[in-house]
């Protein structure tokens, strides 16, 4: 399997390809500057590290984006060149929520052996808010255990009961999660017989608003942003599952409506949810055709 994600949904921009190998995945990264700067960089980001992996973008099995929450520019930029490269190339788009890849890129940071846990993923929303959601995993499968929301700081400790409540002693959802996978070892685990799930809140967030989040005693709180990294070890199972889409499905996932925006933002951000956003997929398109076949050509 081929990949090629990136993220652009806070002020970092993140980008990696994917090259599946008879030994193994190879990867190739890039990190660089996010928000509005990303609209003029991660193009060219994308175009050398296929030419690094030797892939071209019809190669790809999905192109796969960062869906949000997060910056309005940056996740219509996400969507926009994902939506043109996809186009073009004529292959699949994958929308990850960039909390999501928060929550992955938490656990591979800090309990990269752990088979069991639940993430509370936290990012700085502006205006005093925080972008919530909550994810726990078993095995591969990560499953939602509160979809993404908008929160003052102080409304996360009430928020996070909710999904400390689905992993009580019983331990309802993960036991779910292990019937699915069928892993004998992990049912023991989520039935209490084993080591206790691995927990976390995992952000951007605890410099500036720690005291006001007032996380519970004894938690673990860990910087971390959504990285391209993150996407593609999320990214196998979602296919499987089905949730790729054709280029005109994949939209953002705005959480916060009302924001100050441009004129032309709104009307962009209207076309997006009506799932006719052509016009900045359509410029992109256009540069496929030669970007595309540079890449046939590595190394020029």
């Amino acid at each position: 399997m081929h990949l090629l994600a990136f993220d652009t949904s806070t002020d970092a921009l993140s980008v990696a390809v994917m090259r599946t190998t008879p030994t193994g995945p190879l990867y190739w990264q890039h990190q660089g500057a996010g928000g509005a700067a990303a609209s003029g960089s991660l193009i060219a980001a994308v175009m050398d590290l296929l030419r690094q992996a030797d892939l071209r973008l019809q190669d790809l099995d999905a192109i796969c984006f960062g869906s949000g929450p997060g910056s309005f520019t940056g996740l219509r930029t996400a969507c926009s060149v994902a939506q043109g490269l996809a186009y073009g190339a004529g292959v699949s788009v994958l929308a990850v929520p960039s909390l999501l890849a928060l929550a992955q890129s938490a656990r591979a940071h800090h309990a990269s052996q752990a088979t069991h846990g639940c993430v509370n993923a936290l990012l700085d929303a502006r205006m005093d808010q925080v972008y919530a959601a909550s994810y726990a995993f078993a095995g591969d499968v990560w499953t939602t255990v509160q979809d993404p929301g908008l929160l003052s700081p102080e409304q996360v400790a009430q928020w996070a009961q909710s999904a400390d409540a689905a992993l009580g002693p019983d331990k309802p959802l993960l036991g779910a999660l292990d019937a699915q996978l069928g892993k004998a070892n992990d049912t023991q685990l989520a039935s209490g017989q084993g080591a206790a799930p691995w927990r976390a809140w995992a952000g951007n967030v605890f410099g500036m608003y720690s005291e006001r989040l007032a996380a519970p005693a004894g938690v673990l709180c860990c910087d971390a942003l959504p990285q391209a990294m993150a996407i593609l070890q999320v990214a196998p199972a979602l296919i499987a599952a089905g949730a790729c889409v054709p280029p005109e499905q994949a939209l953002p996932l705005y959480v916060r409506d009302k924001v100050a925006k441009t004129t032309g933002e709104r009307a962009l951000e209207k076309a997006a949810k009506a799932g006719i956003a052509q016009s900045e997929a359509a410029l992109v398109a256009a540069l496929v055709p030669p970007l595309a076949a540079h890449a046939q050509t590595p190394g020029t």
